[in-house]
């Protein structure tokens, strides 16, 4: 399945919070929540939940998620 890399505007508290979340296992559900729309609003069908990938190192901060998603399916 191809991914879809998602970039969501954040602010530096939240981006931390989901980063300690990720790293203790847990999910972040309104970010994953925003990338899965994200994706839907791209067109595309996500295949999988979106994946925590890191954030930016820039102004605005920005999450990275990856999703699969399908390659002939569109909304």
């Amino acid at each position: 399945m191809p991914l879809m890399r998602i970039q969501l505007d954040s602010d530096k508290n939240t981006a931390r919070r989901v980063l300690e979340l990720h790293q203790a296992g847990k999910v972040h559900h309104e970010s994953r929540d925003a990338a899965r729309e994200e994706v839907w609003r791209h067109g595309r069908t996500p295949a999988a939940e979106p994946v925590f990938v890191g954030t930016t190192n820039g102004e605005p901060v920005r999450l990275i998620y990856d999703v699969e998603v399908y390659l002939d399916i569109t909304r």
